[in-house]
């Protein structure tokens, strides 16, 4: 009869490395691999948006630049059209001191 409780114990011992087996397979299967399908979809998306966000910073600076010329240009043309009507304005009054 003393060797009957020894028997039990190494059955015990394996149903628990069982219970462990599965609880492990289950955390790696039901956990680790899906989430780490997850992550590598969400760096997918995240490269996916950073992509984007260079893209629209490069368009932003390009339509920054396009806006500067055309600030350039009508500073340029009103400069121009000042000068011009400024002439204009000299030339009407030399006209006018002619005639009186």
């Amino acid at each position: 009869m003393a060797d009957r409780p020894n028997a039990r114990i190494p059955w015990i011992i394996v149903a628990a490395s069982i219970v462990l087996l599965l609880l492990v397979l289950y955390v790696l299967f039901v956990g680790y691999l899906p989430s780490k399908q997850r992550v590598a979809g969400l760096e997918a998306e995240l490269k996916n948006l950073y992509k984007r966000e260079a893209e629209l910073q490069t368009r932003i600076a390009q339509q920054d630049q396009r806006s500067a010329l055309r600030e350039r240009q009508l500073t340029t043309e009103r400069d121009t059209l000042i000068r011009r009507l400024e002439e204009l304005e000299r030339l009407l009054a030399a006209a006018r001191a002619q005639r009186n």
